[in-house]
């Protein structure tokens, strides 16, 4: 079967098939591994020549996932983003480069230090960590200089998200002033991020605009750094744009030199945009049907009398666990029940009366499409990892949140 190819019953039976020989019987998260990797080689052949990547943690928060991304991909950067996944990465990865994807309060870094092992604490070179004000520079000197630490600061700047950051100016001017002034910091780079790009109505040529804006803003920010740090090193430096929905924007290194995407190699359904539609689902929650009743029952619905007779019709059925943030594919035509509501411990799901006249067991499995990953993944005990027809391994998340 194609990877392009619509998601089929066929395959859905493969994975029916391959959950149960390998005894697995309760909520999971499978992770299709010929889709992973079709989609890491689809990611690397849109980069641009010279363009590093940059795996997002957050997005695939597995050691084992990593680090088959990573060698794969080959890379060894990793975007964290916070203190708690900068110390498991530290202790798990401690040779890769970590860049945060969101600014740090001073206070969990310096929690984060007190708990650091010796080797840990030397590993804190590969670190850069994400600044978005001269007052939180500052803070990172402080800090930097009573721990007799070097913080290697990315800086942020705002090119039109508006999350925060800085703009080209007197304030950009002020952070790099506190960096230069400050021996146990240094300026490892700048990042931009704009995931907005592809968001906004395409209306009068806003989106082109806001993408032209974002570039010079960037540029300037580079200027400007370039002319209180120096050329060289501003051309060294890391230069972070863009993420999964905007990776594909970027043609050139003129002004990024590296692109961060986690998302897209798995392709949860917030990412069906047009720029990713080269990749393929290969993500999905499987959890078993525990209840599959023909006709759908609404909790005291007999006392209706004849009101409800409408809707009887369909298959009701009560799953393993729910009220993820996904919505099931197969079964096709399930989806959760407008009149009971949500559960998180056995979610009702309706669907036609063709499920229950047996395309569904009692403890087959219900297959759930992700809609995220971060706010998915970490979810779920244990990662079935599915290739060539079986399950070839079990890969732990990290007990970490994003």
């Amino acid at each position: 079967m194609s990877l392009k190819a619509p998601l089929s019953n066929a395959y859905f039976a493969g994975l029916q098939a391959a959950l149960s020989k390998a005894g697995l019987c309760e909520p999971v998260l499978l992770i299709d591994k010929t889709r992973l990797n079709q989609n890491i080689d689809t990611l690397k052949s849109f980069l641009p020549r010279g363009m590093a990547y940059r795996i997002v943690a957050k997005s695939l928060p597995s050691e084992q996932l990593l680090l088959h991304v990573a060698k794969r991909a080959r890379t060894n950067r990793l975007m964290s983003f916070n203190a708690a996944m900068v110390a498991q990465l530290l202790a798990r990865m401690p040779t890769y480069d970590q860049l945060l994807g969101k600014p740090v309060p001073v206070a969990a870094l310096a929690n984060m230090l007190s708990s650091l092992k010796p080797n840990q604490k030397r590993a804190l070179s590969q670190v850069q960590w994400l600044v978005d004000t001269p007052q939180r520079a500052r803070q990172y000197g402080e800090l930097a200089s009573a721990q007799k630490l070097t913080f290697r600061l990315n800086l942020e700047i705002d090119v039109g998200l508006h999350r925060g950051g800085m703009a080209p100016g007197e304030t950009l001017q002020t952070a790099l002033a506190e960096i230069s002034q400050t021996p146990h910091l240094s300026l490892s780079g700048l990042m931009g991020y704009e995931p907005h790009l592809t968001k906004l109505p395409k209306i009068a040529g806003w989106p082109s605009r806001a993408k032209s804006a974002a570039q010079k803003t960037y540029a300037s920010a580079l200027a400007q750094s370039a002319e209180a740090m120096g050329a060289r090193h501003v051309k060294s430096m890391v230069r972070n744009m863009a993420g999964s929905p905007t990776f594909r924007l970027y043609k050139d290194t003129e002004l990024a030199n590296e692109l961060a995407a986690g998302s897209t190699l798995v392709k949860p359904s917030d990412f069906d945009t047009p720029l990713l539609k080269p990749f393929v689902p290969a993500a999905f929650i499987a959890t078993p049907a525990l209840k599959v009743e023909n006709g759908v029952r609404v909790p005291g619905g007999e006392q209706a009398g004849d009101l409800l007779e409408a809707i009887s019709p369909g298959t009701s059925v009560f799953t393993h666990g729910g009220y993820w943030m996904a919505s099931a594919v197969y079964p096709k035509g399930l989806a959760p029940s407008p009149l009971m509501g949500r559960s998180s411990n056995q979610e009702l799901l309706v669907g036609p009366a063709s499920i229950g006249r047996g395309k569904l067991a009692v403890d087959e499995f219900v297959f759930l499409r992700p809609h995220q990953s971060e706010a998915v993944f970490l979810q779920f005990p244990k990662l079935a990892i599915f290739e060539k027809g079986r399950i070839v391994d079990i890969w732990d998340p990290l007990p970490i949140s994003a």
